[in-house]
């Protein structure tokens, strides 16, 4: 169940309806419940005129009213957060939530709220660039205590990440996009899961990210059963 509109209500009862939303989708049996992480809304839901909520603060809320859902982001924009806050972020997530946090990450595209925010907006490129390093950053930190990284883009020194994440190796990770030759690459070598839109062109994409996951000698499988 994704959660993507906050338009119709008071800002003091907005929460009280979008946790309603939430319970209920855990009663009726959903598995996971999402928020998009973007600070104005999208232009095919209104624009930046209407109504946005954090993503990581209402995910933290959530948690505190269901009990069996996991919460996550579809998706975070690399942009947005040093990768190391970024997993502290989740970790605590997952704390709060004893241990159903995922994290959905993907190389940003919203131009216009980046502007408005200044937060720096690189070319794809560079993007996709500073997702892998970002994964990678995550990763260390979620599965290790004092975690050190240097490169292109993001540096961190004795990176410590207490409370340790609930789940056992930290939150899953699931990639979002669909760029055949960086994006699920990426997918393949790091991600748990991927975010793709069904458009015609999907056999094709899974197909595509076959092709990667063999060549990074890892089991296509868990990405196919993820879609039945």
């Amino acid at each position: 169940m994704q959660l993507p509109n906050f338009s119709g209500f008071d800002p003091s009862e907005l929460f009280g309806h979008v946790a309603g939303l939430a319970t209920a989708a855990e009663e009726a049996g959903f598995d996971s419940v999402w928020v998009m992480d973007h600070f104005f809304q999208l232009p095919s839901l209104g624009g930046p005129d209407q109504p946005m909520l954090e993503a990581y603060t209402l995910l933290g809320a959530l948690a505190a009213v269901t009990r069996r859902v996991q919460l996550g982001t579809l998706v975070t924009g690399v942009t947005y957060r040093n990768p190391g806050i970024l997993a502290k972020i989740v970790t605590t997530l997952d704390v709060i939530s004893r241990g159903r946090a995922i994290l959905g990450i993907g190389g940003a595209w919203y131009d216009v709220e980046h502007q408005g925010l200044g937060i720096d907006f690189p070319g794809a490129g560079v993007r996709l660039d500073m997702l892998e390093e970002a994964v990678q950053v995550c990763r260390a930190m979620f599965t290790g205590d004092d975690v050190s990284f240097s490169s292109s883009h993001y540096r961190l020194d004795h990176a410590r990440n207490l409370p340790r994440p609930v789940q056992a190796g930290g939150p899953k990770i699931m990639i979002g996009g669909g760029g055949e030759k960086k994006t699920l690459r990426l997918v393949a070598r790091y991600a748990d899961a991927c975010n793709l839109f069904p458009t015609p062109d999907l056999a094709h994409k899974l197909e595509v990210l076959r092709a990667h996951c063999e060549a990074e000698g890892r089991d296509y499988d868990p990405f196919g059963a993820a879609l039945t």
